[in-house]
């Protein structure tokens, strides 16, 4: 473009000069991907790839070398700042007044959940082992059942093997249930001050019977023996063994309060000494 007529055009009113639009970028980017698509189809398609490229890259640098292209276009006029002549409403200054804030406002630590998950753990187990003596007078039979899915040889199990001790068998399923209990426990921690009124409500039905209806939609491909021996009544009433005991244990701990109100530099862990005690003196502290 004539940089002469680029600075007449430039001085008109209500106009701004921009980059003219190219679609060069776009033809060298097609190019790039038929040259390689051609690796594993056919070589003429490599051929019209590389042309492609080149012009690509030709018309490009066209475009920047020696001069930037450019054009004009018109642009909008500020507008005008809004002006009311409505009073300002007059706002009550309230001493410690709160902003808007995230609930909840108080959680529960990480440790309420690990110790929520340990004791329901210790219910879930002794309801798993009622089941198993009641239906196949062994304990041994649902910790195994826990644990067929690492075992190949399972599925082709007969009911006396899985109602026999094996080692092997018993540490995957202690493994598996401690670390799901103490995940399930964390969770129970950070999910029942949503539900403050009726912790056991979400701990001990709500969330077994959401549970256990995800378990039961994928269990025949985590698990395919568990899921064709398993007694679903039973375990629905182990996973609510487990959430009313782990909702009460978690919901007996203490709160602490979250960080929400603290300065973005002290959630962050920055060591700021003066925003910190800025902070301190606005708590009166």
């Amino acid at each position: 473009m004539d940089t002469s007529l680029n600075d007449a055009r430039a001085g008109l009113p209500n106009t701004v000069e921009v980059p003219r639009p190219t679609a060069w970028p776009i033809v060298l980017a097609f190019g790039t991907t038929l040259l390689f698509a051609g690796l594993v189809t056919s070589g003429s398609v490599s051929v019209l790839g590389a042309i492609l490229m080149i012009a690509g890259a030709v018309g490009w640098f066209r475009d920047v070398l020696p001069h930037e292209a450019h054009e004009v276009v018109p642009a909008r006029p500020d507008l005008p700042a809004v002006v009311t002549l409505r009073r300002n409403v007059a706002r009550i200054e309230i001493a410690g007044e709160l902003p808007r804030a995230w609930l909840p406002l108080e959680i529960y630590p990480v440790s309420a959940g690990i110790k929520g998950g340990l004791a329901g753990s210790v219910a879930m187990a002794v309801l798993a082992m009622l089941y198993g003596l009641l239906s196949q007078r062994s304990i041994w039979y649902p910790i195994n059942l826990l644990a067929a899915g690492f075992f190949p040889a399972a599925v082709t199990a007969t009911t006396e093997q899985l109602a026999a001790f094996h080692l092997n068998a018993f540490l995957v399923a202690v493994a598996i249930h401690l670390l799901t209990s103490l995940l399930v426990g964390v969770l129970y921690g950070a999910t029942l001050p949503m539900l403050p009124r009726r912790p056991i409500l979400l701990g001990g039905f709500i969330a077994p019977l959401l549970w256990s209806g995800l378990l039961h939609s994928v269990l025949g491909i985590i698990n395919p023996v568990l899921d064709q021996r398993i007694n679903w009544l039973w375990f629905v009433l182990s996973q609510m063994g487990f959430g009313i005991v782990a909702g009460i244990v978690v919901s007996q701990q203490e709160r602490v309060r979250t960080w929400q109100r603290l300065p973005f530099a002290v959630r962050a862990g920055v060591e700021a000494p003066g925003m910190m005690h800025e902070h301190g003196e606005d708590q009166g502290e």
